[in-house]
Formats: C-alpha cells, sequence, structure tokens
C-alpha cells in the first residue's frame, strides 16, 4: 500500500530483457536501505526489489506489467518517481494507491499557469477508470487531485513542491502516464455494473 507521496526520484541505469521480462537497475537515494524482496512504487507500479549493488537495485516487471504501464518505454537515464510502501504508524499524506497500475493516458496539454502547471491526459474510457473533479487519481505514482474531468480525459494542477521533485518536469506532450484510479471509485463503479445500476 502506497499514499501516492513521491520520496525520490531514481534513475534507470541498466536494462536488460529476460524472454518476456526486463529487469530494471536503478540508482536511488535510498538504496543503501532497501532489501531483498522490498515493495516499490515506479511511476505507481508496485515492482519487488530482486538485487541490490552498491548504490543500485534491480527489479523484474513481468509481460502483464509492461502490457499496463509505460515501463516498457524507458530508456536508461529515464528518470522514475519513486515511493517506498507505508509502514502501518505513517500518516496517508496522499490517498490510498495499490501501485496496481490501471491503464497508460497520454498527455495532451501542458499550461504553464505563473506558479503552477495544469497537465490534462487522455486515456480510453471504461466504466471502471473514471474521475470525477475534485476526486483522487495517481499519475505516474503522484497522488493528485483531478482539476477537470470528463469520460475519458482529466487535468490536474501541480503545484512547485511537485513539479521539482517528480517526473513531472521532464513530461513532454504525448507522454505515456501510469494511471491508477481511485480503489474506492473503481468498487462502486464495478458494483453498480454488475447490478445493473
Amino acid at each position: 500500500m502506497f499514499s501516492g507521496i513521491i520520496e525520490a526520484m531514481g534513475e534507470v541505469v541498466a536494462i536488460r530483457r529476460d524472454q518476456t521480462n526486463i529487469h530494471f537497475t536503478l540508482k536511488s537515494s535510498f538504496t543503501s536501505e532497501l532489501k531483498i524482496d522490498q515493495s516499490i512504487a515506479h511511476n505507481g507500479a508496485c515492482l519487488t526489489v530482486v538485487e541490490i549493488k552498491d548504490d543500485t537495485y534491480t527489479v523484474t516487471a513481468i509481460d502483464e506489467t509492461l502490457q499496463r504501464t509505460n515501463l516498457g518505454s524507458w530508456k536508461e537515464g529515464t528518470a522514475v518517481n519513486l515511493e517506498r510502501c507505508l509502514k502501518l504508524n505513517d500518516r496517508l499524506d496522499g490517498h490510498m494507491v495499490q501501485g496496481h497500475v490501471d491503464t497508460v493516458a497520454k498527455c495532451t496539454s501542458i499550461i504553464d499557469e505563473g506558479g503552477s502547471w495544469k497537465f490534462e491526459f487522455s486515456y480510453e474510457a471504461t466504466p471502471e477508470m473514471v474521475t470525477v473533479p475534485k476526486g483522487s487519481i495517481c499519475v505516474n505514482g503522484v497522488s493528485l487531485t483531478v482539476v477537470d474531468s470528463s469520460a475519458g480525459r482529466f487535468s490536474v494542477c501541480i503545484i512547485p513542491y511537485t513539479y521539482a521533485h517528480t517526473n513531472f518536469n521532464r513530461l513532454c506532450l504525448g507522454d505515456a502516464v501510469n494511471l491508477e484510479f481511485d480503489i474506492i471509485g473503481k468498487y462502486v463503479m464495478r458494483y453498480m455494473a454488475l447490478n445493473n445500476l
């Protein structure tokens, strides 16, 4: 379980393919604190640490993860938003995030609003994947509040701190981002669909 509050930015330093899997090796400021089998959200996708060497660690993305996320487009040098899992006594500063990416969206607009930035995204809408104004959405692992919302589209506003400390400052028009929709909203929409409500 995660909160969507980014702890650090990591950098992809090596990529190794192994059949349908990809092993990503990253450098981060907290590598020395990690242990094997620990869960870390990478741009919102929960991956398990499988190896630690010096100041780097390695995680493995299986084909299912690669099909649902933007991880397949990573290259050496890619900046990645990182968050370690919550401790039971932590404050929940963002919202409840599972680290299970639902889909990939495309960045369709970036507006510098003179003190903040407004980003708009589009995705293939389904009944389970909805946003609501002032609701929560997780974009590349960052817990954010939805500003505008319509079928298959939404926008968020980014404050300077978030812009400086996440990979939002490297996002360009057309870039793919990972989305995790609010878990409560997904359950409600699923219940309604199953009960023809």
